[in-house]
C-alpha cells in the first residue's frame, strides 16, 4: 500500500489536456480489442465481429477478423499518438492501463460462451 500512495506523490502533471488523457483511455480499449480477432484470424478460427450476423453475436470469417484486428491496431497506435502519453507521465500511463485492465476484463466476460472447443 505505501508503494501505491508513493507512486501517486510522484505523479508528474505535464500540459496534457483531458482529451489527451480521453485518447490515451481508447487508445487502450482499441489496442487491447485488436488482440483477439487478429489471433483468431490469424489461427484461422471464426470468431464474432460486429459484421457479423446478428453482430457481435455470430461468427466472422478469419479474414475479416484478421482486417477487423488490424484496423483497431491502427486506431489504437493513432490515438496512442494523439494521447500524448509517455513513462514520464504516470498519469497517463494509468488511464491507459486502466483502460487496458478494463476492457480485457469486459472482453472476457463477453466471449467467455463464444467460442467452445
Amino acid at each position: 500500500m505505501f508503494y501505491i500512495c508513493k507512486m501517486f506523490n510522484h505523479l508528474k502533471f505535464t500540459n496534457m489536456k483531458w482529451y489527451h488523457y480521453l485518447a490515451a483511455f481508447f487508445a487502450g480499449v482499441f489496442l487491447v480489442n485488436a488482440l483477439p480477432h487478429f489471433f483468431h484470424g490469424i489461427s484461422g478460427d471464426p470468431f464474432p465481429t460486429p459484421f457479423s450476423h446478428p453482430a457481435g453475436k455470430g461468427l466472422s470469417s478469419p479474414v475479416v477478423n484478421v482486417l477487423w484486428g488490424c484496423f483497431n491496431l491502427l486506431v489504437g497506435y493513432l490515438l496512442l499518438s494523439v494521447s500524448k502519453t509517455s513513462t514520464k507521465n504516470k498519469l497517463s500511463m494509468l488511464v491507459l492501463f486502466l483502460a487496458i485492465l478494463a476492457i480485457s476484463i469486459q472482453m472476457s466476460f463477453a466471449f467467455m460462451d463464444k467460442v467452445k472447443f
